[in-house]
């Protein structure tokens, strides 16, 4: 800023303040010229605990404990079990509801037998039904792939030995 006469404001520009050392990594002076001792850690009736080294990212930023390298939050064991039960109970809550709607007795033919069940519980034993006519071959089929991947690394492996 200039006053209106055009002199220069009386105190000079001020540079940013360096940044705090991580933890573990001497400090260095302003100056720049000598590193300073490392600060004395906490006493053991101090209420801060040390912070963990934070993780490098490519850039050479640090990212907090707990985030991705996109600043994302990690799943864990813990979350992905919670979601699953939570998954879980909105699809049991769910058949619940399809259970109770559809609760009126049917009249079932199959293969030459009748018989009155509940439409219902009908409908879900021909989804299990179909899901398992899905399952079974796609369960064989991951069996012969595995199968495949572990004679193939094996004589991958037994050439390098020989060579």
């Amino acid at each position: 800023m200039t006053d209106p006469a055009g002199a220069q404001p009386p105190y000079p520009p001020q540079e940013p303040a360096p940044h705090p050392p991580h933890p573990g990594q001497p400090a260095s002076d302003p100056t720049g010229d000598s590193p300073l001792p490392p600060a004395a850690p906490p006493s053991p009736g101090s209420s801060t605990a040390p912070e963990p080294a934070p993780a490098e990212t490519t850039e050479g930023e640090p990212t907090p404990a707990g985030l991705t390298k996109t600043g994302k939050v990690r799943t864990t064991r813990v979350s992905a079990w919670w979601t699953g039960l939570i998954i879980a109970a909105v699809l049991l809550i769910l058949l619940l509801i399809f259970i109770a709607q559809n609760s009126r007795d049917v009249t079932v033919h199959y293969l030459g037998l009748h018989g009155q069940v509940s439409l219902a519980i009908a409908l879900l034993l021909s989804a299990v039904a179909g899901i398992l006519l899905v399952a079974i071959p796609g369960t064989a089929r991951i069996l012969q792939l595995r199968h495949a991947l572990k004679h193939n690394a094996g004589v991958r492996s037994s050439r390098r030995r020989k060579a």
